[in-house]
């Protein structure tokens, strides 16, 4: 696992969400996609919903919080 996708595993486990820009300005990671696949691939139970930004949607990731 990568730094960057270590970077954004901790972001994750302390209860945020993460959008690609927010990847970007926080991390640099251009390909937030590429990194929560490879966490999913690693285990992690990670929730992606599709959100508007003005005109356009946008996918915002996070955990599971495991309440159903």
């Amino acid at each position: 696992m990568n730094t960057q996708t270590k970077q954004i595993l901790k972001h994750l486990e302390s209860g945020k969400s993460i959008t690609p820009l927010e990847a970007l300005s926080r991390y640099g990671c251009m390909r937030l996609g590429a990194r929560i696949y490879e966490l999913r691939r690693a285990g992690a139970a990670v929730y992606s919903e599709m959100v508007k930004r003005g005109k356009k949607r946008i996918a915002r990731y996070s955990l599971y919080s495991g309440v159903a």
